[in-house]
């Protein structure tokens, strides 16, 4: 409690300060009252840190901690209060009854009397609040505490880290690399069998997701079964959900409403005479699969597959009948000691010898296990490399022990406490989230901020400092980023974390059935999610009074939600009704003062009501996928903190003039452009040059750019300075066509549209225009690193952007005039003399082009072209040959995977790739039919995958190949000179055409490396 107390002290302190001198505060005369609640909480502050220590040994010092926390919500939530009543009586507020409220100048008696009980009625509480925080000062608890401010804790250390998934560290270990191995052949030898059942057992904590993560995203397994499923079960899953879940997961719509037993016939109907290799992770209960999955997969008998699912309990393998148990023990002293060490990058022999001693013990006091051994690591990461140092970190495990549940180590709680206070209540607030969902940056850090968990700095935007602290915990081993996340942009909490969250915010927090808290539980919750499984929620009958309630979640589901929750949680700062069947907002919802977040995504709203612009401290509103909204109120011009709308997939079009006012925006998600209007309350689309005023802008999505109308300057985006993200969408016709006026009008909004040199993040969709703006292919936007090109149609050239030296993720698709890439895309034309000096794409990681129907050639380098007689079927083949490289040219040093998908008339590949490119680790070659030899390149991946190249014959000479996936190649005769080749998948309609290559394979790689080569058969759609 005390850690908590210690972040909304220093809040609260902040706050205070912010706000005494605000004029809504002035004009109120309230500043002295608050002056003296300052110094009350400042002198607090002191002594928290010794109060922490003293909490779970002595029950005065526990009960002392939370009537000091009741208080402080209170002063927190009265400061709301102020600031709104304080504002009405402003001359500029909108809602302002008087053009000199100070003076009340002009006003009716009974507004003069209104202004002066505002006054009355914030000073009054004010001042009672401070009678009872004097009263808290008084008590012989706080007199016995030692003041002195808690040790400064390290703030946020690490940069935000953006990196492919593709490079694993190797730390995983000896011991799970093998057995992955042994239970990835053990899947593929049973995925022709009915329902074979495999576990993973261990204790929690000890790598077991880890292992089965490594099995589900095993190319042998993607390509031996036609269907893929993780699902992470939970230990109070809901059935429903649970099974949509995994209809999601492989492709298939579900509606509202449908039952169980209609879900389980469209998964059984889904699956029937395919493969199916499921996993589910984290099982607390057999019935998940004997009663929930099994009848879908028994329903039909042409319907095989595998099971594998992890789980703490012995039991539940018994009951459900596992065919194979595979156990994770606990690690060895050596191998944790190991695992220490390289997750703290400790390089030196030295340093590595001089720590061992101490090292193994917290090896042992870890547990053993990878996850709190992991988390030590980060801990300890920020302290000297010292044996001195490392003891000290010993030392504090024993006052630890006492206040956790039994299956967390005191690790866990270690490395939590070395957090700063603003970064605890951000960690906990994280075990508000559904036990193994996905946690999105996104949404978590606006959570954090609606919540005031993010103290401001000069010159940074809030978004910016949460994102840090985002980041913090993934580099603390806190929070684990998904493995399929490019940027770690999503993560998960480890249930482990979660419970040693839940149980130190246990006072405050809920996460279950809200309707089985009591009257008394819910009067000291503070934020509650409650887990939905009825068809309404009904809330326990307390008091509006006793509700103090800040923040209020549902978890995923197609509920009913009562009404009177509008009017009963008067306190709330967040209201999260996502996915729930809300059809309208009441007008009472402007009551909320507090509110900052409101998420309606997902809900079948058709409008907003006029009382949502009382909301004078929302800074989030989300309304992504409300099919049924088609407009915005004029009040919207009211929100003053708003920062964050998001619109995307609506069909809004009909919105208020004005939006520019909103000055605090830097989220704008889906902006509806139009032409606008000069006389129009309520206005078919944005003019793009109410934008121009937005200057705080972070995150910017422009739709239907179509029909926007020449601008005046074309500075609507330049002076963004904090703009990262950019997206910039054409509603597109089909094919076309496009009038020479529409075109032209394209053409110039685009060159307008110039962002600023900061940004990293630039998506272009559906641009009909031939050319690209030309600020586009220079060094410019020097700070890029996402670049999407999606359904540029009429482009016949791409842009030179090889001068972007930041670039990671680069993807290419729908270029349908493209016919040929060359030397222009990489900077490198034949006399240019920079040439010999140039690295081109220095930092490009993931390359995709997809989608280009009519691409026939790519090069690096200027080419000649000479002719040739009789060859090809036509006796008019052309032999290219590449001028020699310069030597100073480096070509996508760092690219790691290279994908190019649906370019049927592709007919090579350039010279440079595969030689050049020395990081490269996947090469994915899909629908290139005109293809007709990957040949001769040193250095070209470890994992080769060809699908759908039917011109395709010849594969030989790559040495570095250790896993091949070749299927849809009917003229593949020849596949050779594979030295490294340890796997090799071949789909089952090429059993003829390998015939003639595969003995060769088999024979050499018995010769190399004296053993049978790994053949498995795929499986292709």
């Amino acid at each position: 409690m005390a850690a908590i107390l210690g972040s909304l002290l220093g809040s609260c302190a902040s706050k205070l300060q912010n706000i005494i001198t605000d004029e809504a505060i002035l004009i109120l005369g309230v500043e002295e009252d608050l002056r003296e609640v300052l110094q009350q909480v400042e002198l607090i502050q002191c002594c928290i840190y010794d109060a922490e220590k003293r909490r779970t040994k002595e029950l005065a010092v526990n009960n002392w901690l939370g009537q000091l926390r009741d208080v402080i919500y209170d002063v927190d939530e009265i400061l709301d209060v102020a600031r709104c009543k304080g504002s009405k009586l402003l001359p500029d507020d909108p809602s302002s009854s008087s053009s000199n409220a100070a003076a009340c100048k002009g006003l009716s008696v009974s507004s003069c009397f209104c202004n002066i009980w505002s006054r009355r009625d914030v000073a009054v509480r004010i001042r009672s609040l401070n009678k009872k925080i004097v009263n808290i000062l008084k008590d012989t608890v706080f007199l016995t505490l030692n003041t002195g401010m808690q040790p400064t804790r390290n703030g946020p250390t690490s940069k935000l880290i953006r990196s492919s998934n593709l490079v694993e560290p190797n730390l995983v270990g000896k011991e799970i690399i093998y057995s992955s191995k042994k239970l990835v052949d053990l899947v593929v030898a049973h995925k022709e069998s009915k329902s074979y059942k495999l576990a993973i057992v261990g204790t929690g904590g000890v790598g077991k997701t880890t292992l089965a993560q490594k099995i589900y995203n095993n190319q042998k397994i993607k390509g031996s079964f036609k269907m893929q499923a993780w699902i992470c079960v939970s230990q109070d899953y809901n059935e429903v959900t649970l099974l949509k879940e995994v209809l999601r997961t492989i492709g298939v719509h579900h509606e509202q409403g449908e039952t169980i037993t209609e879900l389980q016939r469209k998964l059984a109907e889904t699956i029937e005479g395919k493969s199916f290799f499921l996993v589910l992770d984290d099982v607390w209960h057999s019935n998940v699969w004997m009663d929930l999955l099994r009848p879908a997969f028994a329903l039909h008998e042409t319907t095989s597959g595998v099971i594998l699912l992890t789980t703490r309990d012995d039991q539940i393998t018994r009951r459900i009948g596992v065919e194979h148990t595979h156990r994770v023990d606990l690690m060895s002293v050596e191998v944790g000691w190991e695992l220490l060490w390289k997750s703290m990058n400790i390089e030196e022999e030295k340093e590595v010898q001089n720590l061992r001693n101490t090292g193994i013990e917290i090896v042992r006091k870890c547990g053993h296990l990878p996850l709190a051994i992991k988390v030590t690591a980060s801990a300890l990461a920020s302290r000297d490399l010292t044996e001195n140092e490392w003891k000290k970190y010993l030392g504090k495990y024993a006052g630890s022990q006492n206040m956790l549940l039994d299956e967390i180590e005191g690790a866990l709680y270690l490395s939590y406490d070395e957090l700063a206070h603003r970064l605890k209540q951000c960690f906990l607030y994280c075990a508000l989230y559904a036990e193994d969902s996905i946690i999105e940056r996104e949404e978590v850090t606006r959570l954090w901020i609606a919540e005031g968990f993010i103290e401001e700095q000069q010159g940074q935007l809030l978004e910016d400092i949460a994102e840090e602290y985002y980041y913090e915990l993934i580099h603390r081993n806190l929070l684990q980023p998904d493995i399929n996340s490019f940027d770690q942009a999503e993560c998960k909490m480890h249930d482990l974390l979660r419970q040693l969250a839940l149980n130190i915010s246990r006072e405050e927090c809920s996460v279950g059935d809200v309707e089985l808290l009591s009257g008394e539980n819910m009067s000291k919750l503070r934020r509650i999610t409650a887990v939905i499984k009825k068809d309404m929620l009904v809330l326990p009958r307390v008091d509006k009074v006793d509700v103090k309630v800040r923040t209020f979640i549902t978890i995923k589901g197609a509920t009913r939600i009562e009404d009177t929750l509008f009017k009963r949680f008067l306190l709330l700062r967040v209201l999260v009704l996502n996915y729930t069947l809300v059809q309208s907002i009441p007008g009472y919802i402007g009551k909320l003062i507090h509110l900052r977040l409101l998420n309606l995504d997902y809900t079948g709203i058709s409008c907003l009501p006029d009382s949502i612009g009382s909301l004078k401290n929302l800074q989030v509103l989300s309304l992504k996928w409300c099919h049924d909204l088609h407009g915005l109120p004029l009040a919207m011009t009211l929100l003053c903190s708003l920062r964050c709308l998001d619109l995307f997939g609506t069909e809004i079009n009909q919105v208020p003039k004005g939006m520019g006012k909103v000055k605090l925006l830097t989220y704008l998600g889906d902006y509806p452009v139009g032409d606008g209007s000069e006389n129009a309350v309520i206005q078919d689309g944005w003019n793009l040059e109410e934008l121009s005023s937005l200057t705080q802008m972070r995150y910017l999505s422009l739709v239907k750019l179509e029909r926007a109308a020449h601008c005046s300057t074309n500075a609507v985006l330049t002076d963004k300075k904090h703009l990262k993200e950019l997206m910039l969408e054409w509603t597109g016709r089909g094919e076309g066509p496009y009038s020479e006026e529409h075109v032209s009008n394209a053409e110039k909004v685009f060159e307008q549209l110039i962002p600023p040199p900061n940004l990293e993040d630039l998506c272009i969709f559906g641009f009909f225009g031939r050319r690209f703006a030309t600020w586009f292919g220079t060094t410019y936007l020097s700070s890029l690193i996402y670049l999407k090109l999606i359904d540029v149609r009429s482009c016949v050239h791409l842009p030179p952007i090889w001068q972007l030296a930041n670039l990671k993720y680069l993807r290419i698709e729908g270029a349908h005039a493209v016919t040929k890439v060359g030397p222009e895309f990489v900077g490198c034309k034949k006399g240019d003399p920079v040439c010999d000096e140039l690295v081109a794409f220095p930092k490009l990681e993931w390359l995709i082009f997809q989608d280009m129907p009519n691409w026939e050639e790519w090069s690096f380098f200027e080419e000649e072209v000479a002719a040739a007689d009789g060859r090809g079927e036509d006796g008019a083949a052309e032999i290219r040959k590449e001028d020699a490289q310069p030597a100073r040219v480096r070509l996508l040093p760092r690219l790691l995977k290279l994908q190019l998908h649906g370019c049927p008339k592709l007919r090579d590949l350039p010279q440079q790739l595969g030689k050049d490119t020395a990081c490269l680790k996947v090469l994915s070659l899909v629908g290139l039919n005109n293809l007709k030899a990957v040949e001769d390149r040193p250095v070209l991946c470890e994992l080769l995958v060809i699908d759908a190249c039917e011109g395709l014959e010849k594969v030989s000479n790559l040495p570095r190949v250790t896993e091949l996936h070749v299927g849809g190649c009917p003229n593949l005769s020849h596949v050779e000179g594979l030295g490294s080749l340890r796997q090799l998948g071949v789909d089952k309609d090429m059993q003829k055409i390998s015939s003639c290559w595969l003995h060769g394979l088999q024979e050499q790689h018995q010769r190399l490396h004296g053993e049978d080569l790994d053949i498995y058969t795929l499986f292709r759609e």
